[in-house]
């Protein structure tokens, strides 16, 4: 399993997470939008292991997260961030935010 993980640094931290093969593609359903744009989401490959003592640690430094995609979604709840029952599907393609 691989994601791609990109920090934002702005008052607090904005962690991106996203399966690599959405990268650039934009998601409509009914009145939803997501663009899995470049500069948002193109960030450094993880494997599962690294991804998720990256997530540990943004988490410990009060970061806020966005995940997109099946493999970020399964990273967000194993690591406790998000609720999987909490996730938002636009053409079928799962997606939610954690501000913990």
């Amino acid at each position: 399993m691989k994601v791609l993980i990109k920090t934002h640094e702005h008052y607090r931290k904005v962690v991106a997470v996203c399966d690599p093969e959405l990268v650039g593609k934009k998601f409509e359903e009914g009145n939803l939008q997501l663009n899995v744009s470049e500069f948002f989401y193109q960030g450094d490959e993880y494997n599962e292991e690294k991804a998720l003592k990256v997530l540990e640690a943004a988490r410990q430094d009060d970061a806020c997260f966005n995940f997109v995609g099946k493999n970020s979604i399964e990273l967000g709840a194993k690591s406790g961030i998000i609720d999987k029952n909490c996730v938002l599907k636009i053409q079928g393609v799962p997606h939610a935010l954690s501000l913990l």
